[in-house]
């Protein structure tokens, strides 16, 4: 294993939770503007009709997926501009 790729594996790790921080507070936002409660619906809220349930699921999975991107690529960049070396 490259040593670029293992220095880089601590910073990838706290990246990651980072964006998790990061995409929550997104998704929390979004969905309050989307004229929402402030919290999105657990799937076994009884209350909560399937659609509400599944378009819920659905926004915070692509919020979050495109957060990770977004960092994820964010630091390989960073690291490739100060090392001068792509880490993956």
């Amino acid at each position: 294993m490259k040593a670029s790729k293992i220095a880089y594996k601590p910073l990838g790790i706290a990246m990651g939770a980072v964006s998790g921080v990061l995409a929550g507070a997104v998704f929390k936002q979004v969905w309050k503007q989307l004229g929402h409660e402030e919290d999105a619906p657990d799937a076994t809220d009884e209350n909560r009709t399937w659609r509400e349930v599944l378009s819920a699921a659905a926004l915070q999975g692509a919020i979050f997926a495109g957060v990770k991107a977004a960092v994820d690529r964010g630091g390989a960049t960073a690291t490739r501009h100060l090392t001068g070396t792509w880490p993956g």
